[in-house]
């Protein structure tokens, strides 16, 4: 403990106080100096050592007195004020700082979305679980917290700008894609790879550019997507798996695939005239199809009329005689005569279907009547 009564001591050294009136900035003393003789006047303490020498004459100040004084440390008064000597207070202040470091190095809070890896003089050592978890203080222990639950994505490409890949049908396609991964195993991902984040998108680039090498371009921006994606995801787990990563990979997601700027209007092109060509070949197939179909149809027909003629030749001609003329007259006019003897009144021309002409018409019209009177008397 600090003792109070060494402190007031030591300050009375400082300030330099004789008897009289307190006034360290002189003024007022006996020798009418202004206080700086030793009279009974108040002293100035910047002016005047201890000693009662003048600084300019090799004295030293009270101030300085008082740091020899605690640097000699021990016995004989030194020491800082209290008495305590300064090799025990060093001691001390070593202490809380080693107390420090212990406590801040070997204590450690692992979160329920984390799992801390502990190294042991850099060599693995175990894996913390969620919690307050205690190592040995650093260096001889030290703790990387890995969070394996976060799902982290990777951009391809990275920038903006073309991310040209060759497909198996020789054309260049513009690809732009995403992987999803998290940590699986986080001791092999501290102590495995040494750029981990790099290694998932060398790995990503190369089963990527290795899938599209495998397809055409109509696959690569058409359907073949899923199976592309599917693929990519298998080859980069196995790559991953191999170099014993510790990473999951979750997804591959193709975002576009187009042709290259330079001949995107020409491929646009290109493309048009496939689907024109796609859709007459259907066209053509389903015509090709209702002919076929109407054809078997009529041959199906005529092997079930030729059965039936086979059984009774006679009635299936007359039948398929009276089918036919009902079939051919159905389209054309007709003119029955009903008895032999009787010669009834037939207009041919309506008979032929032609025009008639109005005059002539009217001509027979008017000569209808007077027959029917003449016959009448």
């Amino acid at each position: 403990m600090v003792n109070l009564t060494g402190w007031i001591a030591r300050a009375g050294v400082l300030w330099n106080e004789n008897k009289g009136p307190k006034n360290p900035w002189g003024g007022g003393g006996n020798d009418g100096d202004g206080g700086g003789g030793d009279g009974g006047g108040p002293r100035n303490p910047w002016a005047f050592p201890p000693e009662g020498r003048r600084p300019g004459k090799g004295g030293v100040t009270s101030l300085d007195d008082f740091l020899k004084r605690a640097r000699k440390g021990g016995g004989g008064g030194g020491g800082f004020p209290g008495g305590m000597p300064s090799r025990t207070l060093v001691l001390i202040g070593v202490g809380v700082l080693a107390l420090l470091w212990v406590a801040f190095t070997s204590f450690h809070v692992i979160t329920p979305e984390q799992r801390g890896v502990v190294a042991f003089l850099g060599k693995y050592s175990r894996t913390l679980e969620p919690g307050i978890a205690m190592t040995l203080p650093a260096p001889l222990e030290s703790v990387r917290k890995i969070n394996v639950q976060q799902i982290r994505n990777e951009d391809f490409p990275a920038a903006s700008g073309e991310n040209l890949m060759l497909t198996q049908d020789q054309n260049i396609v513009d690809l732009a894609y995403s992987v999803r991964w998290d940590i699986s195993n986080p001791e092999d991902y501290v102590f495995q790879i040494a750029k981990p984040e790099e290694t998932v998108r060398a790995t990503a680039e190369s089963a990527m550019r290795a899938a599209l090498a495998g397809v055409t371009l109509n696959d690569a921006i058409g359907p073949g997507r899923t199976v592309i994606e599917a693929r990519v995801q298998q080859s980069m787990q196995q790559i991953l798996d191999e170099y014993n990563a510790g990473v999951r990979v979750q997804g591959v997601s193709i975002k576009n695939a187009t042709a290259p700027a330079a001949v995107d209007e020409a491929f646009k092109q290109v493309t048009a005239a496939q689907q024109e060509a796609e859709a007459a070949r259907n066209q053509a197939r389903a015509y090709a199809q209702q002919i076929i179909a109407l054809a078997q149809g009529e041959a199906a027909q005529f092997d079930k009329i030729y059965e039936q003629y086979k059984l009774a030749p006679e009635v299936t001609r007359r039948r398929i005689y009276y089918e036919t003329m009902e079939a051919v007259l159905a389209k054309s006019n007709k003119t029955i005569i009903e008895a032999p003897g009787v010669t009834p009144y037939i207009p041919l021309p309506a008979a032929r279907g032609t025009t008639v002409n109005p005059s002539v018409q009217q001509g027979q019209q008017q000569a209808q009547p007077a027959q029917q009177q003449g016959g009448g008397q």
